[in-house]
């Protein structure tokens, strides 16, 4: 396949996998991929996994990659935090839940970080519309649960020194949905943790 080719076929593709073009020439050589990365038309996110040199990256496109390269998987824990203006700090490693090993995948491109949970608790994440392509993102109840049950160590300091919005994160937050979601976490310690956030967020 000659690269203009290539380009016809996937210029339309958010994230181009090897298994995508062996779908067009099942014989087709990861050669050529090296190849038009080093001409810097393509460039490599992960093996197996590209994008046009072109594409504009920002924050949300990494998060897309992130839902992508490796899943099953949706953003939550620091990048979620972000996403929602609940913390004042930029994150500069996209960070995520998967049901699969707890990994970091690290190119030029980004850095992305996934944490595992069992797959009965991997729930809770909205869609949302992202150049034609959908984000997988935790809702603000499932986001305050994983950050929770994947921290041990909360205390009233602790969360408090995140500096969190406050008003932002009580917009649309639904109280009952996180009883509800922690319910099914069915964990001791988990409970004690959510009553040190839930006393935090009921003073100032």
């Amino acid at each position: 396949m000659k690269y203009i080719d290539f380009h016809k076929n996937f210029k339309n593709f958010p994230l181009i996998s090897l298994q995508d073009i062996r779908l067009i020439e099942p014989d087709f050589s990861v050669n050529r991929l090296n190849e038009w990365s080093q001409k810097n038309l393509i460039r490599k996110v992960k093996p197996g996994y590209y994008i046009f040199a072109d594409v504009k990256i920002d924050e949300k496109f990494l998060m897309y990659l992130s839902n992508n390269i490796y899943s099953p998987s949706y953003v939550s824990l620091e990048s979620a935090f972000r996403y929602y203006n609940l913390i004042p700090e930029g994150v500069y490693v996209t960070t995520a839940i998967t049901t699969k090993k707890t990994t970091t995948i690290k190119s030029d491109i980004g850095t992305f970080t996934y944490r595992s949970i069992k797959p009965e608790l991997f729930f809770g994440y909205n869609l949302f519309d992202y150049r034609n392509v959908k984000l997988k993102i935790a809702d603000k109840e499932k986001l305050i649960l994983d950050y929770l049950y994947l921290n041990r160590y909360i205390t009233k300091e602790s969360i408090s020194s995140m500096r969190l919005n406050k008003e932002e994160l009580l917009i649309g937050f639904d109280m009952n949905k996180l009883d509800k979601y922690l319910e099914i976490f069915d964990n001791k310690e988990l409970i004690k943790r959510v009553k040190i956030f839930k006393n935090y967020l009921a003073n100032d």
